[in-house]
């Protein structure tokens, strides 16, 4: 592929990604698509095999665009708790880092392609199951060196602290009502802090 064919490629899917993650797999239409890009049908297709793969495409560019925060969060200098404050802090501010994406990834492409789209619906099974292991990492390393304690298998801590911030997000989102993230992540901050700091 030469530069400029790797740039018309990047190009469109840096300007896709967020129609498709706002109007899901069906509701975007080729127009939607050739007015964001300004290309034609032919120039989008002469890039991607179709629209599945362009849909794909848009989501993985999402998707690596949150993991790549997601790892600045937990990397920060410090022991586990403080890298898990550090991940909490930046979801408290989730709903802002995610309105360039067209909203929560996670939410609307798990949702929209549940029924619709067995790949794209795989992709966001194994996000979920990534977002959960980088976790349950930071918890497991906090046991061992003696700086948490843990009620349960640290899979099954990060499994239900992140049900509860995706579901945060999914309430705010639907009502358009951010204090539901705020204060869910607030009372998790106090979990946290209360059930497994020692």
């Amino acid at each position: 592929m030469t530069k400029k064919a790797e740039r018309t490629t990047a190009y469109i899917i840096e300007t896709v990604a967020p129609i498709f993650n706002r109007f899901g797999y069906v509701g975007t239409s080729m127009s939607d698509l050739t007015d964001a890009t300004g290309l034609t049908k032919g120039a989008i297709y002469g890039n991607f095999e179709n629209k599945e793969a362009l849909a794909l495409s848009a989501f993985e560019y999402n998707r690596n665009h949150l993991l790549a925060v997601i790892d600045e969060k937990i990397d920060v200098e410090g022991n586990a708790m403080e890298k898990l404050f550090s991940l909490m802090n930046f979801y408290k501010q989730y709903d802002v880092f995610s309105l360039p994406l067209g909203g929560c990834p996670i939410l609307n492409v798990g949702v929209d392609a549940q029924n619709n789209n067995k790949l794209l619906a795989a992709a966001v099974k194994e996000t979920i199951k990534e977002i959960e292991g980088k976790i349950a990492l930071v918890l497991e390393n906090g046991g061992k060196n003696g700086e948490i304690k843990l009620p349960v298998p640290p899979l099954q801590f990060a499994k239900q602290l992140f049900t509860m911030i995706q579901g945060a997000i999914a309430m705010s989102t639907m009502t358009r009502d951010r204090k539901y993230l705020i204060n869910t992540i607030t009372y998790l901050e106090h979990l946290v802090g209360s059930e497994i700091r020692k």
